[in-house]
């Protein structure tokens, strides 16, 4: 049975009776609520039961309405309610979205928010399919964080001859001089299929790859075909986990002129670009996907859209935007 609010009558009846010294359960019993209800209207009016009054309880709950009916900012503003739920529906955050807006429209406040004003548009709106769909929208969905777990670790030792990441250049950490690449698989539903991921240091642009294996020949053909059509300045170097699908990494950096370095086992931090991404990237691409049945068009479209959202690391820019200035 769903809950409804306490009439005038009821109050009044709340309050002759607790000044005839009546208990809780009795009132309760009375007017046909539980004590649970009348305990709580009597505590949030006053501090003594026997001072509660009818007229006093029912000016605080209209009170309390009118303000939860209050005309939050995008209820009032279309052009930016417009805006921010076209954004969300993209997979923005809110923080994403607040701090954009800053950027597309410096002068004008009107179409400034905050994120915790976003947060607290999509939650307070009634159960239902716009609220769902928002919520779905957002990259965290679950009620309680989960511990991340690095995704699509593969064994250590089946790569032989390998350049250690303790050989890198110290440019490569210092994130200063783009062109140096992180580099992961996204394993899908049984280990059956998997997502080839790249991404950019410096701009954090990112390159899904379609793979038709998991094997080390198909992995280097197609990281190789990803890599081509960049300048040799964007091709620098290559950081790896130690899985076998990049066993060819020594043909793979004489067709490419990148040195594949290789983190150590079992140590996701040292690739922490890549392992962001990763986590990102399960918005599109939730747990149990088969990549198999993925289009080469749609991962390009989800690509794109992905590389148009801002970072906050970029100063609220894309990966897009800061990727394209270094092609100019």
């Amino acid at each position: 049975m769903s809950y409804t609010r306490l009439s005038f009558i009821e109050r009044e009846e709340i309050s002759r009776q607790v000044c005839l010294g009546l208990s809780i359960r009795t009132v309760a019993n009375t007017i046909n609520r539980s004590p649970s209800t009348v305990s709580r209207e009597i505590n949030a009016n006053v501090a003594y039961r026997e001072y509660y009054r009818a007229v006093h309880g029912q000016q605080r709950a209209k009170y309390i309405r009118r303000k939860k009916r209050r005309m939050r900012r995008l209820d009032q503003n279309h052009e930016l309610r417009a805006i921010v739920m076209q954004y969300i529906f993209k997979k923005w955050s809110p923080q994403q979205i607040a701090n954009r807006l800053k950027v597309l429209y410096p002068e004008n406040m009107d179409m400034h928010i905050s994120h915790e004003a976003i947060y607290s548009y999509i939650y307070i709106l009634p159960r239902g399919e716009l609220r769902r769909n928002l919520t779905l929208a957002l990259r965290k969905k679950h009620t309680h964080r989960r511990t991340k777990k690095p995704v699509g670790q593969t064994k250590p030792g089946a790569v032989q001859e390998f350049l250690s990441i303790e050989e890198r250049p110290k440019e490569v950490a210092d994130r200063i001089i783009p062109g140096h690449w992180e580099g992961d698989l996204i394993i899908g539903t049984r280990n059956n299929s998997a997502l080839g991921v790249l991404v950019e240091r410096t701009t954090r642009m990112t390159f899904l790859v379609k793979l038709a294996n998991q094997d080390a020949i198909t992995v280097r053909k197609a990281f190789v075909e990803e890599f081509k059509e960049l300048p040799t300045g964007l091709r620098k170097t290559l950081t790896y986990d130690q899985g076998r699908e990049m066993a060819q990494h020594k043909i793979f950096t004489e067709q490419t002129e990148m040195n594949v370095y290789f983190a150590h086992p079992k140590s996701p931090w040292e690739r922490g670009t890549n392992e962001n991404t990763n986590g990102l990237l399960r918005q599109y691409f939730p747990k149990g996907t088969d990549f198999n049945k993925i289009s080469k068009n749609h991962l390009k479209e989800v690509q794109d859209e992905f590389n148009d959202r801002p970072r906050k690391t970029l100063n609220w820019l894309t990966p897009h935007e800061k990727f394209t200035e270094l092609l100019r």
